[in-house]
């Protein structure tokens, strides 16, 4: 399926069905993907959560009723996805400024949030370094966690993960039991383990396939892919985030390859992670759009 048009057909099967349940595995599966990777890579393009996004469309609209006419605040709140009143009240007040009460009165200001539509716009050019790499298995040694995406928590999450790995001696035991020290990875895995608001998370080293793993590890193998590889440069992790958001952009929308959706991997090198000449990559599996 065509980037721009899965997307797309997403935001409007939301739109469709903001007066409903609205299941992100459905949503997810408009734009041919997990429902936790769709996740990923709508904070990324739009720069808010998922969730953020369905209920400031919501409350848009439920705004509007109420000021439009003499809908009561109980029915509003059930169509709109709230379980009570008093959640509903807060949440509007939240995002409007004022009470469900008081949006009902003449002049009443309230904020609109209008539907995302997906557009390509011609700016200045820019260019974007890549190169397609196949790739033999390999494997990988690694500690996982299970991260949300609920609300963007993963962008705080997965560096404390970081931090956490490097204080209790974890990336240290990784390379010491590496076959190859060039990288530390951080692998994203893009098929939700249990739900569609959680992904696991790895750092890892790669490893001697016959490596038995420590305690808290695992070894795990990645199978022969086509990999679309970017170089990063700059502090991590803003240089990395701020790249993956050029490669959603401005990258799958003209080529001709697209995402797997498997996973995807950062390779770290070496070196201060906070320098401003930091290199590391990213490595996307990809296949022919």
């Amino acid at each position: 399926m065509d980037w721009i048009q899965g997307i797309q057909r997403a935001l409007d099967y939301i739109e469709a069905h903001l007066t409903g349940e609205l299941d992100y595995g459905a949503i997810a599966r408009e734009a041919a993907c997990s429902a936790c990777y769709f996740q990923r890579l709508f904070g990324v393009l739009c720069g808010m959560s998922l969730g953020e996004y369905i209920r400031a469309r919501r409350l848009t609209l439920a705004g509007r009723e109420l000021a439009a006419g003499d809908a009561k605040v109980i029915d509003v709140a059930l169509k709109y996805g709230y379980e009570s009143p008093e959640s509903f009240a807060r949440a509007f007040q939240r995002f409007h400024g004022v009470t469900p009460s008081e949006a009902r009165r003449d002049g009443s200001r309230l904020r609109s949030f209008a539907p995302l539509t997906v557009q390509i716009t011609l700016k200045g050019g820019t260019y974007m370094d890549y190169r397609i790499e196949e790739k033999p298995a390999f494997t990988l040694l690694e500690r996982v966690e299970r991260h949300s995406v609920v609300d963007g928590e993963n962008l705080n999450t997965i560096p404390d993960f970081w931090t956490r790995a490097k204080a209790d001696g974890t990336l240290e035991t990784l390379l010491s039991k590496a076959a190859d020290r060039t990288y530390l990875f951080g692998v994203c895995y893009g098929n939700e383990p249990t739900d569609s608001k959680t992904f696991d998370y790895a750092i890892a080293a790669a490893c001697d396939p016959a490596l038995a793993a420590p305690d808290g590890l695992r070894v795990r193998e990645m199978p022969a892919r086509t990999w679309a590889v970017f170089p990063c440069k700059g502090a991590m992790p803003g240089a990395v985030q701020q790249l993956w958001h050029r490669i959603i952009t401005e990258f799958f929308p003209g080529s001709a390859w697209e995402p797997t959706y498997e996973l995807d991997i950062e390779a770290y090198p070496g070196g201060d992670m906070e320098s401003p000449d930091y290199t590391c990559e990213i490595w996307v599996p990809v296949k022919k759009a």
